[in-house]
C-alpha cells in the first residue's frame, strides 16, 4: 500500500506594480495592486473620480512587475514615481532588468 500524503500550499496574494499608457492623453500611469485586470477596468470606467486616470478612457497595460509583498510594491511604485521622468518609465518598460534590480533593492522589506 502506498503512503498517503497531503500537500497543502498556502499562497499569499501577489502584488504588482503596473504601468498604464493612454494614447488619448499621451500619458503614463504607475500604480500597484493585487488584481491588474480588475484595476485596469476600474481605471477605464472612471471608478476613481479624483484619480489622474480620469483624464483618459483608453488605458492599456504596458508592463507589470510581480512583487513579494504589498510593501515592496508600494516602495517600487514610489521609486518610479519619484524619478518624474518619462524616459525612466519608458526604459523601465523596455528593459526588464530595471525591474529586477528594484526587486533586489527593496527585497529586504519582506523580512
Amino acid at each position: 500500500m502506498f503512503p498517503f500524503f497531503v500537500l497543502i500550499i498556502f499562497s499569499m496574494p501577489a502584488h504588482f506594480v503596473y504601468i498604464l499608457f493612454s494614447e488619448q492623453t499621451d500619458k503614463y500611469y504607475i500604480g500597484q495592486t493585487e488584481d491588474i485586470g480588475n484595476r485596469l477596468l476600474e481605471h477605464n470606467s472612471h471608478s476613481y473620480k479624483d484619480s489622474f486616470t480620469k483624464i483618459g478612457s483608453d488605458w492599456k497595460l504596458k508592463t507589470s512587475l510581480i512583487c513579494d509583498s504589498k510593501r515592496q510594491a508600494i516602495k517600487i511604485e514610489t521609486h518610479i514615481k519619484k524619478n518624474k521622468s518619462r524616459k525612466y518609465v519608458e526604459d523601465f518598460i523596455r528593459f526588464p532588468s530595471i525591474g529586477e534590480k528594484l526587486l533586489e533593492k527593496y527585497s529586504d522589506l519582506n523580512q
